[in-house]
């Protein structure tokens, strides 16, 4: 006799760069899956600075699984704002469905899905990276509701949160939400994709396109230029520790580019650092293969991907403790290092210590390049399953019927 299917409906804003989590979940016997989009990438979408690299994503996103696009009314389409994304016909597909996760409350679009979910009953699963409430900067009007929306949203509304990280479980708990409701679901890359390029790469070749020698110890800042994301503590501390033989690799775009060029004059180290503009994400993984170390110095940075994508590649990895990634992925002094957040003093010094030690780097990247074996894709999609898998049998008694018991162990990917 053949096993009834759950049929579960997925509701993000747009494809993102890794679908490998929802090409496996797609191999899934019990589940029957459809990953519902509010808008495909276009220029409508990309106007928020925040959106400014994601032309560089030539990787394929929408094959071996299956999805819809939702037709978008809103009259001002776009991420980043609340009515950006208005997709009345996400009703009709959540009416459909057994069971429904949404990526996030920040569109109308979402909350349509949310209140449908909520009014018919069905088990419902909301996602979301915050690990705190107030970036560094101090409260904002936006903050202040937050305070009183997310307690409510997560304690009275969903049936199972998923978060990326430890940081944003941690957060979340503190809420009031019971631990037992709160699943971790990796944040990944494609770490396959990314292993196999960097592993082809002729790193001297790399280093020969920017000019940098092939004895360098090379730095890797990857993020867009903008100020959360502190490009100006990576040049000034790379400056500040002034290591013979050092090199930095500035890897991105932005509103701070011009500023940025102008620093490095400023700091009179022009000769040893390297703008490479936007990077093709096919490419990417070149690019860290050719460096050593990843500085990444956000001020506000729910999880961090860069982070992922050096380590897959041997690189340890210096951040902020306003990154989320770190709780998870940075052993102090093994995978990498931890500093506080705008401290360019501390990151100086531990450039200065690491770069000085071009074995203890190496021994660092094997490191990172270990523990990213157990944080990819297989693991986010069999976390997300078995929170499916609570969400729908904390919802319905007669979850057993359709063969897929609460304590029954989710089939291997």
């Amino acid at each position: 006799m053949r096993e009834a299917k759950y049929s579960v409906l997925l509701v993000s804003s747009q494809p993102i760069q890794n679908a490998v989590p929802l090409r496996l979940m797609a191999e899934h016997p019990r589940l029957d899956v459809l990953t519902a989009y509010c808008g495909l990438p276009d220029v409508k979408l990309w106007r928020d600075p925040e959106y400014l690299n994601k032309e560089a994503f030539d990787t394929p996103v929408l094959d071996g699984y299956r999805w819809t696009e939702v037709s978008n009314y809103s009259p001002l389409p776009g991420l980043g704002k609340f009515y950006g994304l208005i997709n009345p016909g996400l009703i009709k597909l959540v009416l459909k469905s057994d069971c429904c996760v949404v990526f996030g409350h920040s569109y109308v679009s979402f909350w349509l899905a949310i209140a449908t979910a909520k009014l018919c009953r069905k088990p419902l699963l909301l996602t979301t990276d915050a690990t705190y409430l107030e970036p560094a900067s101090g409260a904002s009007r936006k903050t202040r509701w937050k305070k009183k929306i997310l307690p409510f949203l997560y304690n009275r509304v969903a049936d199972v949160v998923l978060v990326p990280s430890t940081a944003s479980k941690r957060f979340i708990c503190s809420l009031g939400v019971p631990d037992e409701r709160v699943i971790v679901t990796p944040y990944v890359v494609d770490n396959n994709f990314i292993a196999a390029v960097a592993a082809k790469t002729d790193r001297g070749k790399i280093r020969e396109n920017w000019q940098i020698p092939s004895d360098a110890t090379v730095v890797v800042f990857c993020a867009k230029f903008l100020p959360r994301k502190r490009p100006h503590d990576a040049l000034r501390a790379f400056a500040q520790a002034n290591v013979p033989g050092s090199y930095l690799l500035m890897v991105g775009e932005g509103p701070l580019g011009d500023s940025l060029r102008s620093e490095t004059e400023r700091l009179r180290i022009v000769d040893r650092v390297r703008f490479t503009g936007l990077i093709k994400y096919s490419h990417l993984p070149e690019v860290y293969a050719a460096g050593d170390v990843l500085v990444f110095p956000s001020e506000h940075e729910p999880y961090g991907l860069p982070i992922n994508e050096a380590m897959i590649c041997g690189l340890p990895a210096i951040v902020s403790d306003r990154v989320g990634a770190g709780y998870d992925l940075v052993k102090e002094g093994e995978t990498g290092f931890v500093y506080p957040c705008g401290d360019v003093d501390a990151l100086a010094a531990i450039l200065r210590e690491i770069l000085h030690d071009c074995a203890r780097v190496k021994e660092m990247g094997a490191a990172a390049r270990r523990r990213m074996e157990t944080w990819s894709p297989r693991e986010n999609a069999e976390a997300t399953v078995c929170a499916i898998e609570k969400a729908i049998a904390l919802k319905s008694r007669n979850f057993m019927r359709k063969g897929m018991g609460h304590n029954q162990r989710p089939v291997e990917f």
